[in-house]
Parts: C-alpha cells; structure tokens; sequence
C-alpha cells in the first residue's frame, strides 16, 4: 500500500529512485514488493525500468465509483451554484493534511482560478478547509457559512458550508470561489440563501437531515481572513 500510495495526480511514470525516496523504503524491498504488485495487476513495469499504475486500479476505482457515486448528487447542485452565483462552484473533500478537488464547475467568466478535480490544496484557513473542519455537532448547534479572502491565493476569495451524509460523517465541503475583485464579502452575503439552500438540497438528497434552514438564512457569513 505505501508504494501504490506513493504515485500521485500527474505521475507518467516513477522510477526506483523516486518510489524510494517517496516512501523511504530500500530499493530492494520495493522491488520485491513491485512483483506482488504486478502479479495482481495494479502496477507494471516499463520497458525503460520505470513503474506505472495497471489496469486493476482503473477496475477497482470503477467499483468504487459505481458505490460511492455521490457524483450524481452533487454535480447538478455545483452546476446550480455556478448558474445562479455566476462563479465557480466546487466540491472539497478531506485528503489527509490536504483538502482535494473532487467536483467542479467552472465559472463562466474569462477571469477565474483555473483549478480542476483532482487538485489538492492546503489546509490552511480558507473557507473550504474551514469547512472542512467543522463536526457535525457544531454545524447542528448553527453555523454560518466560512468566508476568506486571500487565504492560499492573494487574489482568490471563497464562502463555503460543510456536507454530511446520512450517518452524520462530514463528506465534504460545497464552495463557491472567485477573484477577490468580484467575490467581496458584501457579494458573498448575497450568495448565502443560493448556497443554503444547495447544502440542504445536497444533504436531503444523500438521506441526511438538512442544517441550514430559515432560521440559519437570516444571519451573515463570517468573514475569516
């Protein structure tokens, strides 16, 4: 697992020397575990001595999809955010000490942060990974949507709210982020009622009780720089 584990967004192809030093295992013993590995499927070696993941991978993150296709639930709401919002709405989710880019709808505007699903940022203190940050206990005792301006980038802003599903487990975080010109703090007060309302929406249709209600609505976001 530390070896498959080792290959990230972006990797063509690893050579011995670089899953070494990702995983600070010996290059023996990475070789040794390459061929249960390559037995089962999940990585092959090239003909140039560098490793890449197989086909398995690809089968078992099929499975995984077909489970855990939240997908389908969230990308209408995303795509109802961009539409309504005007700018572009993503779906966060944690990664360990990272918050990643699972879902995304870009905005219609030229000028927009040009991420795309797979990115991973950090967890620092902008809205997303606030969010991100946030147990359900508190959501339920009433929250109002995280906001940040210049958090990771300088440029950027964003409001978000946290997502939980049926077991009251956080999935996730529904953001809406844009060039901080445009999405000032007066400006995402505007969205609040548009993104309650996709929070509630979201969490309704994954069979969890919905957190953000009139009562929640008629209070402005925090802003948290």
């Amino acid at each position: 697992m530390t070896v498959l584990t080792a290959f990230r967004i972006g990797d063509a192809a690893l050579s011995l020397a670089e899953l070494a030093n990702r995983t600070g295992l010996i290059k023996s013993t990475i070789m040794r575990l390459v061929v249960s590995l390559e037995k089962y499927g999940l990585v092959t070696r090239l003909a140039d001595g560098n490793y890449i993941l197989a086909s398995e991978v690809v089968r078992l993150n099929a499975v995984y999809q077909d489970s855990h296709d939240v997908g389908r639930h969230i990308m209408p709401r995303l795509h109802q955010l961009t539409e309504e919002s005007g700018e572009t709405a993503s779906f966060y989710v944690r990664h360990g000490a990272y918050r990643l880019c699972q879902y995304r709808v870009n905005s219609p505007h030229r000028l927009r942060l040009h991420l795309q699903p797979g990115d991973m940022r950090p967890m620092d203190q902008a809205a997303g990974a606030q969010a991100l940050q946030t147990p359900y206990p508190v959501a339920k005792a009433g929250i109002i949507p995280f906001y940040s301006c210049g958090a990771t980038d300088p440029h950027a802003s964003s409001v978000a709210l946290p997502i939980y599903d049926a077991q009251e487990e956080l999935l996730g975080a529904l953001v809406i982020s844009g060039p901080a010109n445009r999405l000032s703090l007066e400006r995402a007060q505007t969205l609040y009622e548009v993104l309650r309302e996709a929070a509630d929406e979201l969490t309704r249709s994954l069979g969890g009780k919905p957190l953000y209600g009139t009562d929640q609505a008629k209070r402005k976001p925090r802003k948290d720089e």
